[in-house]
């Protein structure tokens, strides 16, 4: 590995969020430590759509997700599998959809919540939630510190090259209050807060950090259509790569490539977006 990566998914959140809510991150990037370009989901802008195209760079017409209600084993490859070709450690504290995508479905709670797997083709290291009985009245949401603690637990247990987090907190938040209130104002503060000493931690371990959401949010709290609310998010970039012009508009399926290409590990022919970072 040329370097080590976390990759951050905040569900949900959309660019109008990020750039006036996340105070901490805003100021690394007023700093200089952190940059920070808006990126656009694929069609559908569905959750499991785009946690798919995250990792294997290609769009939810190729991979086949389509929905949140279909879920299998991808047969692309994608960051996990190439990274564990070249003797990388993987690793995942994320919603059970990841651990279905890309190691086995369906998933089993007894099996697979929690997983060390040295030999794995996919992902090495797991730590997963189902969120079951998810709906408005009970958000069954984990406790975004005890994620972030999670992950650091990993990457210093088990010298992770390549991991990943994601939690479903703040868009859970969106479909349940909307954004244009005080009780999403203070979930992204709160979010934002106990996120900024685990970057601090990360980056001493010597760890590059990228933050962004899998798509933003409509007013009314909905995804998946079209529209920039709905598609766009923030991406946050902590790290020495040369990157494009702060006006660029990324792609979700750039994701992918880049974060091999800053790992040093080769990029499949199947993933036919340019990286937005140099590579080394």
């Amino acid at each position: 590995m040329n370097n080590k990566l976390l990759l951050l998914i905040i569900d949900g959140v959309p660019w109008r969020n990020w750039r006036s809510l996340f105070g901490n991150l805003e100021g690394w990037v007023d700093s200089g430590e952190a940059r920070v370009w808006k990126i656009r989901a694929p069609l559908p802008s569905t959750s499991a759509s785009c946690y798919a195209s995250i990792h294997t760079g290609v769009v939810p017409a190729v991979h086949g997700v389509t929905g949140n209600d279909n879920v299998f084993r991808v047969s692309q490859p994608d960051i996990f599998s190439e990274v564990r070709k070249t003797g990388g450690v993987t690793g995942a504290v994320t919603h059970s959809f990841w651990s279905e995508f890309f190691q086995r479905a369906p998933f089993d709670p007894v099996r697979d919540i929690e997983y060390d797997e040295a030999d794995s083709a996919g992902i090495n290291h797991g730590r997963f939630h189902t969120m079951t009985g998810y709906g408005h009245p009970n958000q069954m949401t984990p406790c975004d510190a005890d994620l972030f603690a999670t992950l650091t637990m990993l990457t210093e247990r088990f010298g992770l090259d390549y991991g990943i987090l994601h939690t479903c907190t703040l868009d859970s938040m969106g479909h349940r209050f909307k954004h244009s209130c005080e009780e999403m104002d203070d979930a992204c503060f709160t979010l934002d807060a106990q996120l900024a000493p685990f970057i601090r931690r990360w980056r001493d371990a010597g760890y590059e950090i990228m933050v962004t959401a899998d798509h933003g949010q409509s007013e009314r709290g909905h995804h998946g259509g079209r529209g920039e609310d709905q598609q766009d998010a923030a991406l946050y970039y902590f790290g020495d790569a040369e990157g494009p012009a702060p006006d660029t508009l990324l792609k979700l399926t750039q994701l992918a490539p880049t974060i091999l290409t800053r790992l040093g590990v080769e990029v499949p022919e199947s993933m036919t977006e340019g990286s937005f970072l140099t590579a080394g």
